[in-house]
């Protein structure tokens, strides 16, 4: 099971899903069609991310779960950020750890989440509480903290910092390898963590790349 399929990182993910020979069946959440057609892929229209009552037998018999859903700081107002950031991948793994207890899930997080809960940066707080309310829930749970994502694929930029760090990333990569990682590189961690496990629950950038 995937959410975000649509995304820079889901889309990578979902790839790699369906090329591979030991995913049999990818059930794909989203909140409108994308069109997608493969013999494996089940697309599901979902109307609210907070409330999967009425689709919990999609969850059972799940393996792996995949959640990529996510905005950027300042794209939407505070509120509906923590809405995203933290109330929909607290839903999907609740309904996740009820009706698949052994399913591993992965999460796409970021670096420099907080599980204090005390950052002034709205980011690393939110990212924290998403990490916190998953782990406890006893699946095998794995939290993914990249750095700078640079996208393999050109995209319209979210912002000027995103375009300026595009720009940059070749001295990015001069910081070391806690510092970036290239989109296609995260997708093949999340996937190979999806399907084999990992040593830690947090997988900070370096530890990603390892993987990758």
């Amino acid at each position: 099971m995937i959410t975000g399929a649509s995304g820079m990182i889901g889309s990578l993910v979902l790839e790699q899903c369906l090329s591979s020979a030991e995913i049999s069946q990818v059930i794909s959440l989203v909140r409108r069609s994308t069109g997608k057609k493969h013999a494996k892929l089940r697309e599901i229209i979902i109307s609210n991310f907070t409330d999967y009552s009425e689709q919990t037998d999609l969850f059972q018999h799940i393996d792996i779960a995949f959640f990529c859903i996510g905005a950027y700081t300042g794209q939407v107002p505070d509120p509906t950020f923590k809405e995203i950031t933290v109330d929909y991948p607290v839903a999907f793994a609740k309904t996740l750890s009820v009706n698949s207890s052994s399913a591993t899930l992965c999460l796409l997080s970021g670096a420099g989440a907080d599980r204090s809960e005390k950052s002034s940066l709205s980011f690393a707080r939110y990212k924290g509480m998403a990490e916190n309310r998953m782990a406890e829930l006893g699946l095998k749970f794995h939290a993914f903290r990249p750095g700078y994502i640079y996208p393999v694929t050109p995209r319209r930029e979210p912002n000027i910092m995103y375009r300026l760090m595009r720009l940059l990333y070749p001295l990015i990569r001069l910081s070391g390898s806690n510092s970036s990682i290239k989109s296609t590189e995260l997708a093949v961690a999340m996937f190979r963590v999806g399907l084999h496990g990992a040593k830690t629950e947090i997988l900070e950038n370096k530890a990603i790349l390892e993987y990758a």
